[in-house]
């Protein structure tokens, strides 16, 4: 095996490894233990009678809902009276038939990611101080778990909408900035839904822990964005003039009860901000942790530069260049891990691909540069699906663009109709993973030998 050929394997198996070192039920046990009907936290003092409460309801949505909502009920003594929703990205042909499942769409919402949120705030409406609430909350949840604020506003105009931030460049922090003013499950309206309900959210975050309350738009935890941001937002990226017309009217007049999400918390007793009422399982860090120590197994010096998150494709491909230039000075054999998610703003018609393999691309053109260099890059989304296409992401190495001509494939062409997908599957680069149930944002990886 040639050295590059052995680069790619290496790549490909330190990304499987950090997946399967980002086990659900494994991070659930870490963090939460039953004895009986008594949950115990880890790190709290106080404990959770759950046998006290009349009802358990359970609301699971996003990319890891299905996951996490069996492993609850699979902890949960089974005499205890549970119900409620889970919306994920596909219904699992065995599921618990206290729960109601939807098939939730992504990355824009559709008919079940509406009809699984009206189903949850019926729930929640009806939840009383002898309630008890489970929210399992992941990435994904933003389009899985959707209903609009504006009484005019229709599913079609709500896909339009999301479609529109999707593709303005905005952060994915910018993006669920301005969700959280549209929607009546986001910016702490789910919370809001059974102001006299004990809760607990469990959160598998695809952002930084700083940006906790960006994940699925902040349904649960209180907001603290402001009107002035999302006005901002909407101005910076002229996103008002993408939206359709009842979107656009409704941000510019929300009419009475719309609000400012997060401002209802000022009232409540037993807040989310309280450290007792959430916890995160897992987040990007474990991903990227688990790969540094993999990628050391191996005999590769690893460090981790997550600098370029939420940068622009293209920057963030110059800087880890420049970055893993600097460090191979030092260690030849080097890994440099990457984790968080770059922007790319798509303009006219779109091919197949994802942020991952428009920045394999863009990256590769810049180690084409030098190519008889043994480096590899990986870039792929630990949900293990990249924008519109089959695969997780894809690996790239200096003789990419070569190859791509050999097979008669134009990578220019490829990169500026966001056809990216397309190029690795033909030279056999993409990676394909499958739904893998997590979502703990994207990870790169860069590997020299």
């Amino acid at each position: 095996m040639t050295p590059l050929a052995q680069l790619h394997v290496d790549a490909r198996d330190i990304f499987m490894h950090a997946l399967r070192a980002c086990d659900i039920r494994a991070a659930f046990d870490r963090h939460l233990r039953f004895d009986g009907a008594t949950l115990i936290r880890q790190g709290s003092p106080a404990p959770i009678h759950l046998d006290r409460f009349h009802e358990i309801l359970v609301i699971a949505f996003g990319k890891a809902a299905g996951p996490m909502a069996t492993t609850l009920l699979d902890h949960i003594p089974p005499e205890l009276p549970v119900r409620g929703i889970c919306s994920a990205p596909e219904v699992p042909t065995r599921h618990d038939p206290r729960i109601r499942c939807y098939a939730g769409g992504h990355p824009l919402p559709n008919i079940e990611s509406f009809e699984a949120a009206r189903d949850a705030l019926r729930l929640l409406h009806n939840a009383d101080a002898g309630t008890f609430i489970f929210f399992l909350v992941s990435g994904g949840g933003s389009a899985m778990l959707e209903f609009p604020l504006g009484e005019a506003i229709s599913l079609e105009d709500t896909v339009a909408f999301h479609q529109a931030l999707i593709a303005s460049g905005a952060t994915i922090g910018e993006i669920n900035t301005v969700r959280k003013y549209f929607s009546a499950v986001k910016g702490g309206r789910l919370a809001d839904a059974a102001p006299h309900s004990e809760k607990l959210s469990l959160i598998i975050s695809d952002v930084p822990l700083k940006d906790l309350a960006s994940v699925a738009s902040s349904p649960t935890l209180p907001d603290s964005s402001t009107p002035e941001q999302c006005r901002d937002i909407l101005d910076r990226f002229h996103l008002l003039e993408a939206f359709p017309n009842p979107v656009r009217e409704f941000f510019q007049d929300p009419g009475e009860g719309a609000g400012a999400p997060g401002l209802a918390f000022e009232t409540w007793e037993g807040s989310p901000v309280e450290p007792a009422s959430y916890e995160v399982l897992l987040y990007d860090e474990d991903l990227a942790n688990a790969a540094r120590d993999h990628a050391q197994s191996l005999g590769y010096h690893a460090a981790i530069d997550n600098t370029c998150d939420d940068w622009d494709y293209r920057e963030a491909a110059a800087h880890l260049l420049h970055r893993f230039k600097e460090l191979r000075r030092e260690f030849p054999r080097l890994c440099l891990l990457s984790s968080g998610e770059v922007t790319v703003k798509l303009e006219g018609p779109t091919g197949c691909g994802g942020r991952n393999q428009h920045f394999a691309l863009a990256t590769a053109f810049g180690l084409a540069k030098n190519p008889d260099e043994s480096i590899a890059l990986l870039s792929a989304g630990s949900d293990g699906i990249d924008g519109n296409s089959a695969a997780a992401g894809a690996v790239a190495d200096p003789t990419t663009i070569a190859r791509a001509h050999a097979a008669g494939i134009d990578p220019e062409a490829a990169l500026a109709a966001f056809d990216s997908g397309t190029l690795f599957a033909a030279l056999g680069d993409a990676i394909l993973t499958g739904p893998t149930g997590n979502n703990l944002r994207d990870l790169r990886i860069l590997l020299a030998t």
